[in-house]
């Protein structure tokens, strides 16, 4: 047995991978890493900490950015949830079914990737106006939705919901029907058969679907200022207010509130990416 797991040792040593070149490789990979990713996010971090630990705490407070951070997370939240939910949906009767015009519906799925931001913005507050075609039915209702926070939501829900269906689709798609169809002979419900076990395979893909639908909502600029109304403690986003301290050349302003952007994306990103691995930890385990 000792030498059975000693001989299996030298050969991993001796052949440690199928593919031969790994130094070469990570050596290329940390260094495009370093200088597409983590050098230019330590220039700001190098520009903002000129403001110093209290002029950095003053931008951080004040009442307008606090309102326009609240405004970028607490939607980006919202929208990536909703998509978690209606993004597997989506998956499921593109993977499970089939139905006339599946692959045009399969390929609309795509079009928030394709679109560019400006033009996406622009539909979306035509259709939502006052006086478009759905402002109009809502203002029946005495909703209003463009220049509002809800159309925030909506412009940002449109823009991450590939994330989440283009994740979950292929984990789906390698799942074995004749698991649940086991599930449902032994007298298991539907509902305890995507509980018990639909779910727990998907949750590490639907975990990694709603935090980039949440990265790319955050950052979100062209397809949210068309709809936002862009209304100071109302409907101003982040990003806007760093678009705007740029154009008045407050430079310093700007730097500040994207590192405060980018240390709660940081941390919000890392606490989804624990998540994730104890979700697919205990998958492993079950």
């Amino acid at each position: 047995m000792g030498a059975t797991i000693g001989l299996s040792t030298l050969r991993r040593r001796l052949n440690p991978g199928i593919l031969p070149g790994f130094g070469l490789s990570l050596g290329f990979t940390l260094l495009y890493l370093g200088l597409i990713v983590l050098l230019p996010l330590a220039a700001l971090a190098i520009k903002a900490s000129g403001l110093g630990l209290s002029g950095l705490w003053a931008i951080a407070t004040d009442p307008r950015v606090v309102a326009s951070l609240k405004l970028s997370f607490g939607i980006a939240l919202i929208a990536a949830g909703i998509n978690a939910v209606f993004g597997v949906i989506v998956a499921w009767v593109l993977v499970r079914y089939d139905f006339p015009l599946k692959r045009v519906v399969d390929a609309a799925v795509d079009l928030p990737f394709a679109l560019p931001t400006a033009v996406a913005g622009i539909s979306l507050a035509t259709l939502y106006a006052p006086k478009g075609w759905l402002g109009q039915i809502t203002g029946l209702a005495g909703i209003k939705i463009a220049y509002t926070p809800i159309g925030i939501g909506i412009a940002l829900v449109f823009i991450g919901l590939p994330f989440v269906v283009r994740t979950v689709q292929p984990v789906l798609a390698d799942l074995e029907q004749e698991i649940e169809e086991a599930a449902a002979t032994l007298g298991a419900s539907r509902f305890t058969t995507i509980t018990r076990v639909v779910l727990p395979p998907l949750i590490p893909a639907i975990l990694t679907g709603f935090a980039l639908a949440f990265a790319r909502a955050v950052g979100e600029y062209g397809s949210v200022i068309f709809i936002a109304g862009n209304t100071p403690f109302v409907s101003e986003i982040a990003p806007l207010l760093i678009v705007i301290k740029l154009e008045g050349y407050d430079y310093a302003g700007a730097t500040g509130i994207a590192l405060v952007m980018l240390a709660i994306s940081f941390l919000m990103l890392l606490v989804i990416n624990l998540l994730q691995a104890l979700g697919r930890r205990r998958f492993d385990r079950g």
